[in-house]
């Protein structure tokens, strides 16, 4: 919560000085839900950009939810349909993180423990999202103080906390590299999602240890 909330609070404040209203920052904070996809959003809005090009660059960055939810599917199977539409629309970038970690200490993945989770982070995003709205222009330059570095430094702490993982130091290689190429020869927003599938092709290929190539059997889905 507080390494989310700076981009709540600076969200706000940018989005105000894109011509949102007050309202208007805290019905996308808290209907969008989603840091990274709102601020394109308010670069392109602010453009006069097609409807459907600003729908087509928002998916292009959240593609990484779809895999997101892939990932975590094996450990809500038991969540009702309810249920797992308060999963997926909590299923931010932490949520996936702790989520993931979580079931390999092989602890229980409850709906109790995820919802509590995600509302640590929803509800003071909505707050900071206020904030950041009403009193913004106090803070001026973002860059002047060095926030505009604080969504990358956030994204490579979630990232460092799966080193312990099999291929852990090629795959993130190989997904940084194809990333940069690509928002050199593509272009922003695409350059995110063309870095993650580089990283998965590369993962698909790479042998695991022998601790993760034994038979699935009843007793470890118990």
């Amino acid at each position: 919560m507080v390494s989310a909330a700076p981009f709540g609070a600076l969200f706000g404040a940018l989005a105000v000085d894109n011509g949102f209203s007050v309202f208007d920052a805290v019905f996308m904070s808290a209907t969008v839900y989603a840091g990274a996809s709102q601020m394109v959003g308010l670069e392109l809005f602010g453009h006069n950009v097609q409807p459907w090009l600003i729908i087509l660059s928002i998916f292009a960055v959240n593609f990484r939810h779809i895999l997101y939810s892939a990932s975590i599917a094996r450990h809500i199977r038991h969540f009702s349909g309810v249920q797992k539409f308060f999963v997926f629309f909590l299923l931010v970038d932490p949520q996936y993180a702790e989520t993931e970690k979580r079931a390999e200490r092989g602890e229980p993945v409850t709906f109790a423990w995820y919802l509590g989770f995600g509302l640590v982070i929803y509800l003071p995003w909505q707050l900071m999202t206020l904030l950041g709205a009403i009193f913004g222009q106090m803070i001026g330059d973002p860059k002047a103080i060095g926030l505009d570095v604080l969504l990358p430094i956030y994204f490579m702490g979630l990232v460092l906390g799966f080193r312990k993982r099999d291929n852990w130091l090629p795959v993130v290689a190989v997904s940084s590299l194809a990333s940069i190429a690509a928002m050199h020869f593509v272009g922003s927003p695409w350059h995110v999602s063309i870095g993650a599938i580089a990283g998965i092709v590369l993962a698909a290929y790479l042998p695991l240890s022998k601790r993760h190539e034994e038979p699935v059997t009843l007793e470890h889905e118990v």
